[in-house]
C-alpha cells in the first residue's frame, strides 16, 4: 500500500530518518538470526552489536483473532525494522506471562502461560547467550502488555551483571495511543487500543486476513467484576478498578471477570490499512531509536555465559 492509500495523516514516523546502515551490504538471505549461519552472525558483529528480540505470548484474543496475535505484533515490528535497516533479530519468543487468560480447566481456551520464575529465567538465558556471543545492545520488542508486569528484575540483572545496554520496546497502544491517534477511530471509552479491539484486529488483518474470523467478531467493553459490587467501575484491561471515581486500587483480576468474550473494544472498526500504518510507524520509530542507542557508550564487563546465575540465585 502506498501512503496515499493508507488512513490517517502523514506524520514523522511514516518514514525512518536514521542513516543507511552498512549491514545492508552484507550478503544475507534475511536478518533473522534463525535464517543465518554462525559465520553470518560473526560477520554481522563486525558491523553492529545490536540485536532485536521479539517476544509476546500465546493467548486467547476473543472469538475472532488468533492466539498468536501479540506475537504477530512483535514479530512484524522487529522483522520490518530488521529487514529495512539491516538490524539482526531473533526468532520470536511466543511464550509469555498470561495466567489471567487461562480460564476454567477443560474449557479449551488454548492460552499457554509460563510461571514468573520460568519466564524470567528464559529471558535471562536468552540475554546472557546473546551477550556471550558479542552482542552489547539487547532490545526486547514486546507485544504483550502483561509481560511488563514481571520483567524488570531480569532486565536489571542482565544490565548489572554484564554491562550490556538493555532496552524494552512496547509497540502497542492500550491506554497510550501515541502515534496512532489519527488512525484509530474509536473514542476513548471504546478502548480502541485494547485486547482484540480495533488496533489488534487491524494488525492481524494486515498480517494475514485468512486467520481473522470477522464473522465471529463482537463489540464488547470492560466492566467491573460482579463480585466487587456496584461501588466499583472498570474501563479497560489495566489491573486497576475505580472507587469513588479514582483509580488507586489494583487487583489480580482474571480476564474473564471483566470481559466474558475476551474482547475490549470494537473489532469491526479494524482494517488492514490501519494495521499497515501501525506496523510501519512502530518499525520506523524503532529504526530511529536503534540509531540513537548505538551512539551510547557500552562497556560489557562479563560475557561468559557459564558465569550466569538463575533468577532465584
Amino acid at each position: 500500500m502506498t501512503r496515499d492509500q493508507l488512513p490517517g495523516e502523514a506524520i514523522f514516523q511514516d518514514e525512518a530518518h536514521a542513516p543507511r546502515r552498512d549491514t545492508l551490504d552484507l550478503d544475507f538471505p534475511s536478518f533473522c538470526m534463525g535464517d543465518l549461519t554462525c559465520v553470518d552472525v560473526a560477520e554481522y558483529l563486525k558491523h553492529s552489536d545490536t540485536i532485536l528480540i521479539p517476544k509476546a505470548s500465546l493467548e486467547q484474543h476473543g472469538p475472532h483473532l488468533p492466539l498468536y496475535c501479540d506475537t504477530i505484533t512483535s514479530l512484524e515490528v522487529a522483522s520490518r525494522a530488521g529487514e529495512q535497516a539491516g538490524i539482526m533479530y531473533t526468532p520470536p519468543l511466543w511464550l509469555g506471562y498470561s495466567p489471567q487468560h487461562m480460564r476454567e480447566p477443560g474449557k479449551g481456551t488454548g492460552t499457554v502461560t509460563l510461571r514468573v520464575e520460568t519466564y524470567l529465567n528464559l529471558l535471562y538465558d536468552i540475554g546472557r547467550s546473546l551477550v556471550h556471543h558479542g552482542f552489547n545492545r539487547l532490545i526486547f520488542v514486546n507485544g504483550h502488555g502483561s509481560n511488563v508486569k514481571v520483567v524488570d528484575p531480569v532486565l536489571r540483572k542482565l544490565r548489572n551483571e554484564t554491562g550490556a545496554l538493555v532496552a524494552y520496546y512496547k509497540p502497542y497502544a492500550e491506554r497510550y495511543i501515541g502515534m496512532l491517534q489519527d488512525i484509530l477511530e474509536g473514542p476513548v471509552e471504546e478502548t480502541p487500543g485494547w485486547h482484540a479491539g480495533e488496533l489488534e484486529t487491524s494488525q492481524c488483518l494486515c498480517h494475514d486476513p485468512s486467520i481473522v474470523r470477522m464473522d465471529r467478531a463482537e463489540v464488547s467493553r470492560a466492566h467491573a467484576p460482579k463480585w466487587l459490587g456496584e461501588a466499583w467501575a472498570k474501563k479497560d484491561g489495566m489491573p486497576d478498578a475505580e472507587f469513588q471515581g479514582y483509580q488507586y486500587f489494583n487487583f489480580p483480576f482474571e480476564h474473564a471477570e471483566f470481559t466474558e468474550s475476551g474482547v475490549m473494544g470494537n473489532p469491526e472498526r479494524g482494517t488492514a490499512g490501519k494495521g499497515e500504518v501501525a506496523f510501519r510507524r512502530f518499525s520506523n520509530h524503532l529504526i530511529d531509536a536503534v540509531h540513537e542507542l548505538e551512539k551510547v557508550d557500552v562497556n560489557v564487563h562479563d560475557r561468559d555465559w557459564t558465569k550466569g546465575k538463575t533468577m532465584s540465585a
